[in-house]
C-alpha cells in the first residue's frame, strides 16, 4: 500500500515532491475545467466556487501521494 511512499528512506523525497506537486497542479486544473461548464455563459461561473473546489482537490491529491506515487523509483536498499 505505501509503495514509494515520502516516508520511507528509501525514496527520493526531491523527486516525490516534484511528482506530487505535477500531479496536484493537474489535479487542480482539471477540477476547475470540469466545473466551469455548469454555467450557461462564463459570467454566470461562481468563481469562487470553481477556485475552492480546485483548491480542495490540489490538497487532496497531495495528501492521496503521501501513499505513494508509481512515477518515484525507490532507491535500492542495502
Amino acid at each position: 500500500m505505501f509503495k514509494n511512499s515520502v516516508f520511507k528512506v528509501s525514496t527520493d523525497t526531491k523527486q516525490w515532491m516534484r511528482a506530487a506537486g505535477i500531479r496536484a497542479v493537474k489535479t487542480t486544473a482539471q477540477a476547475a475545467v470540469a466545473l466551469i461548464p455548469a454555467a450557461a455563459t462564463i459570467s454566470q461561473v461562481d468563481w469562487g466556487v470553481v477556485a475552492g473546489t480546485a483548491l480542495l482537490s490540489g490538497i487532496l491529491s497531495l495528501l492521496t501521494s503521501v501513499a505513494g506515487i508509481p512515477e518515484v523509483m525507490q532507491k535500492e536498499e542495502p
